[in-house]
């Protein structure tokens, strides 16, 4: 781990402004480490050696006390400095995660373990308490106090600077020693915490089919064995911290002692005075003990910053479709020619030489077994999966053809409506999961989509108001998939995609769905439908055949190409 990660810099601006007032502070802190050392031999030399008493000593005393407050204030201006940043950086680092993972889009979501990132943007980012709270001052003390510490005593006594400039590189030494080795059970213990965050949210999120198959009561005997695991991680990490404390105190203890018997055998030779005596001997702990608690304090933040190296890998991953600037008015039609898209680690291509044209005013339905890249080639015109051959180019009502990878991403987006083939609704109230598609919407607009959609009976059983459970518990399958076109219906776009949009619906329902699209279409949106059933295919003006790639075909099929176009049938 660095001591000081330069990607904390790049990523939270409130880490720089941090470690400036840090710095600040400490040197501040150095001084007053100084003048405290020099008031106290100045006071004990006066009342044991001249006979002062409280009144002689008054001035100096006062002068102690100010000292001791000023100490305190910094360390109190440290603290909350220090909470104040980690809480900036904490909300900088947990909102550029979220917007990078929209950015990297569902493909690369689906590659990823949901109770690693919730872990990662909960638990381990909040560990960076530790870091600024305890490490990072410590870690600016420990350069800056030792070198005001032997500055203020080599013109005062060599031997004993001497003394301490060669004990202290045992210090950071040993501190690397232990740090290896903490590091490794470290990085244990983070893998150990996020494998069993997902899987109790795997678990959670299962319950229903677990009980269902009778499984609940055996996964409750897995989720043990892995918190054992996190158990004898944390514990073991514990040893090693508690070990390297008592390690770096006794280092700290004995390079002391040599400088105290040295300070001792000079004032009995009389070749030193009690006051310098004093002096170095109130200063010389000060100078081990920024390194000391540094090497404490590593523990505390070692969890923060291997969650930081998680979170930085994130932030870095790069973006698999370029992000545009341009934007179009109301497209009216897409294009795709030839399109190809791999994914990594696969020897065959997911889409090959696709073509697709989706116009206003008509619906088109693509149609493939499955396999044959459907989602994929939603991915694509939805912008997010790169296209890594072939064109898709998108013509708007002023004629403007630009293609998708200029446009702006969010911008293109806010012309689509979209029902997913696995809607999700959010634990949040009805009305909030509709609004996800159009912020500004009316009840009255919202109402009526979800009649469109052919949502009569779930305005029947709740208000717009109901809370709706995570992933739409409480509706029924049929429901959350009407309540997702509802949603797409809401957004008024001028393109609608929509994958199986009648999947869990009984016949008379699916042709008000139907009806309502046609509608859509009527009105001038171009509507393009993932469809697997007959009688979505024989609704639509145009059915595009997708074929698998030939390298997953099978030997009886023919390829002709990877997408035909026939007449409506």
């Amino acid at each position: 781990m660095r001591p000081l990660d330069p990607r904390l810099l790049r990523h939270a601006r409130a880490t720089g402004t941090y470690v400036a007032g840090t710095a600040a502070i400490g040197v501040t802190g150095a001084l007053l480490v100084i003048v405290q050392a020099g008031l106290l031999a100045t006071a004990i030399s006066a009342a044991f050696l001249d006979g002062a008493d409280l009144d002689d000593l008054r001035t100096t005393l006062l002068a102690l006390g100010a000292v001791i407050a000023a100490r305190a204030l910094l360390a109190w201006l440290q603290e909350a400095a220090a909470y104040r940043a980690s809480a900036a950086v904490k909300s900088t680092l947990r909102a550029q995660i979220t917007e990078r993972a929209l950015r990297l889009g569902p493909s690369w979501l689906s590659g990823q373990r949901s109770g690693e990132l919730t872990t990662l943007v909960t638990r381990g980012v909040d560990a960076l308490d530790g870091y600024f709270a305890k490490y990072l001052p410590q870690l600016v003390l420990a350069v800056v106090v030792p070198v005001a510490v032997l500055a203020r005593i080599v013109t005062e006594d060599w031997v004993a600077t001497l003394t301490i400039a060669l004990t202290l590189p045992l210090i950071p030494v040993f501190m690397v020693l232990v740090g290896k080795a903490t590091q490794a059970r470290t990085e244990r213990q983070w893998r150990t915490l996020t494998r069993l965050g997902h899987h109790f949210l795997d678990v959670v999120a299962g319950l229903p089919t677990l009980k269902v198959f009778g499984r609940a009561k055996a996964q409750a005997g897995n989720i043990r064995a892995v918190t054992d695991d996190y158990r004898r991680a944390s514990m073991a990490t514990l040893r090693v911290a508690f070990t390297s404390a008592l390690v770096l105190e006794l280092l700290a203890t004995i390079s002391v002692a040599l400088v105290a018997v040295g300070i001792g055998l000079r004032l009995v030779e009389g070749r030193l005075d009690l006051e310098t005596g004093l002096l170095v001997l109130i200063l010389a702990p000060e100078a081990y003990l920024p390194l000391r608690m540094v090497g404490v304090h590593y523990h505390a933040s070692a969890e923060g910053m291997e969650a930081a190296q998680r979170a930085f890998e994130v932030l870095e991953e790069p973006v698999p479709v370029a992000r545009g600037t341009r934007r179009v008015t109301e497209p009216v039609a897409v294009r795709m020619e030839d399109v190809t898209v791999r994914y990594p680690g696969r020897t065959s291509p997911a889409v090959d030489g696709a073509d697709l044209l989706v116009r206003s005013g008509e619906v088109v339905a693509l149609a493939g077994p499955s396999g044959a890249g459907k989602s994929s080639v939603v991915g694509v015109l939805m912008g997010f999966l790169p296209a890594d051959e072939g064109t898709v180019v998108v013509t708007d009502r002023s004629g403007l053809t630009l293609p998708l990878g200029e446009l702006d991403p969010d911008g293109w987006r806010s012309h689509v409506g979209w029902a997913p083939q696995r809607p999700h609704l959010f634990a949040a109230t009805l009305a909030d999961n509709l609004r996800l598609a159009r912020p500004d919407a009316t009840e009255e607009a919202m109402r009526t989509a979800l009649t469109e959609a052919a949502a009569d009976d779930v305005l029947a059983d709740l208000r717009l108001d109901t809370l709706v459970g995570e992933g739409g518990t409480g509706l029924s399958a049929g429901q959350r998939r009407r309540v997702a076109v509802a949603r797409a219906l809401l957004r008024d776009a001028p393109l609608l995609v929509l994958d199986e949009p009648t999947a869990d619906l009984d016949a008379e329902t699916e042709a008000r769905v139907l009806a309502a699209l046609r509608r859509a279409a009527d009105r001038g949106a171009a509507v393009l439908v993932v469809a697997h059933r007959p009688g979505l295919l024989a609704w639509a003006d145009r059915v595009a055949h997708l074929a698998p790639p030939a390298a997953e075909a099978s030997d009886e099929e023919e390829r002709v190409g990877s997408v035909g176009f026939g007449a409506g049938l």
